[in-house]
């Protein structure tokens, strides 16, 4: 993690928002004590419709031989 004083982050703010949505974080330093990070923004922990194209496709790659109770699943736990 990179370190930079106030005055270098103030001078360099662009620099440092590009790094941070390349996956970087940097700390910014006053008078050599940490007082502020720029992160990256956290993106969507996942996309609901990519997790439904994902489920619809491994649906299509399995072959069930006999009907599925999931209430019977559920109710051993194993759901």
């Amino acid at each position: 993690m990179a370190r930079v004083s106030i005055y270098d982050a103030k001078a360099h703010f662009s620099e440092l928002v590009e790094k941070a949505q390349l996956g970087h974080s940097t700390v910014i330093t006053k008078r050599g004590r940490v007082v502020a990070k720029i992160v990256p923004a956290k993106a969507t922990e996942w996309d609901r419709s990519e997790v439904l194209d994902e489920a619809e496709a491994l649906r299509k790659t399995l072959k069930v031989r006999k009907r599925v109770n999931l209430a019977a699943l559920i109710a051993e736990g194993r759901l």
